[in-house]
């Protein structure tokens, strides 16, 4: 092997999808109060006001409902410098992620402060709410905090609005995974069209993907296994919903898929087949990119498909970790 085949394999991951919440009523209600350029929490049976609002007394649980209006304006009680943001950090300058307790509030709420250096922030600072220029009912209405230059109240708007009842946010992550060497050689199967996995010598179970040790005796593993391309469905569920990097059409089929040979099940999509007709016990293939498409990584196994084999009764693979 040249090195650039045995070196371990390190890759960038985005993690990005968007994300619909219900609100109920307090939430909702925060969120629309914060598009009216005001701010909300509740009232506690202990007479605490917690900023952002509660559904249940962390105390005694019992539902909270009594809205209390707080300051835009508070003092910082913990904060942390951000040298160099990340793309989606709600500034693009050097900024200090904060606990502020708002005037009138018992708690603090986690916020962006813009102090333009970091000498600027310290614990017991006075900072003012700076809006949004257009709020849209959310957390963000409030684009950061900024340290009080005068005391001077502002006159908040007047409320009135319909409450909120869903906000949509996009999350995402990136980070940078590095596979070691036994999740590189079993990455790299992949391009030579094998699905590897490894042995316990103690206890004589098959694990894919590859492991280093035993996860039920820590044995170290005795070597590499070549699985079959074939496999039997052991659960699988339904998406009617769209995700956000597949372009599929809907519904589609994901599933747990036990090879041949393995003691555990890997998960894959199942393709080729009308969706109400997929079933526990369906025998499967692999069906694979062509060499000069394939990656090191499952994306090379493109779905899995129905071989036309009888199915396998439930009771012989039941016990399997599926």
């Amino acid at each position: 092997m040249t090195q650039t085949e045995t070196e371990i394999l390190t890759a960038p991951h985005v993690l990005e999808y968007p994300y619909k919440r219900s609100l109920g009523p307090v939430i909702g209600r925060f969120f629309t109060s914060l598009k009216e350029r005001r701010i909300e929490g509740v009232r506690t049976a202990a007479g605490r006001v917690i900023v952002p609002p509660a559904d249940y007394d962390p105390e005694t649980s019992e539902p909270l409902s009594e809205f209390v209006e707080v300051g835009e304006t508070g003092v910082v009680t913990s904060w942390a410098w951000v040298t160099q943001p990340r793309p989606n950090h709600p500034l693009q300058r050097p900024f200090a992620f904060a606990l502020v307790r708002l005037d009138g509030a018992d708690t603090a709420m986690l916020h962006v402060v813009d102090a333009g250096d970091e000498s600027g922030m310290s614990v017991g600072m006075r900072v003012r709410a700076r809006w949004a220029a257009e709020p849209q009912g959310g957390i963000r209405d409030i684009e950061c905090f900024e340290p009080v230059v005068s005391r001077a109240e502002e006159p908040s708007a007047s409320g009135g609005g319909e409450p909120l009842a869903v906000v949509r946010s996009p999350l995402r992550l990136e980070y940078t995974h590095t596979a070691g060497e036994t999740s590189t050689r079993f990455l790299r199967g992949f391009l030579e069209g094998k699905i590897l996995g490894s042995r316990c010598p103690v206890c004589d179970k098959v694990y894919v993907p590859m492991r280093r040790s035993c996860p039920i005796c820590v044995s170290t593993m005795a070597g590499e296994v070549e699985l079959a391309h074939t496999g039997t469905i052991t659960k699988f569920c339904i998406v009617n919903l769209p995700f956000a990097s597949r372009n599929i059409e809907i519904p589609y089929v994901s599933a747990s898929i036990l090879l041949d040979g393995a003691d555990v099940a890997i998960f894959h999509l199942i393709q080729e087949i009308p969706y109400d007709e997929i079933r526990i016990g369906m025998r499967v293939e692999a069906a694979w990119e062509k060499p000069e498409h394939r990656v090191p990584g499952m994306e090379s196994i493109m779905h899995f498909r129905p071989t036309g084999e009888p199915d396998v009764a439930i009771d012989l693979f039941e016990d399997a970790d599926a």
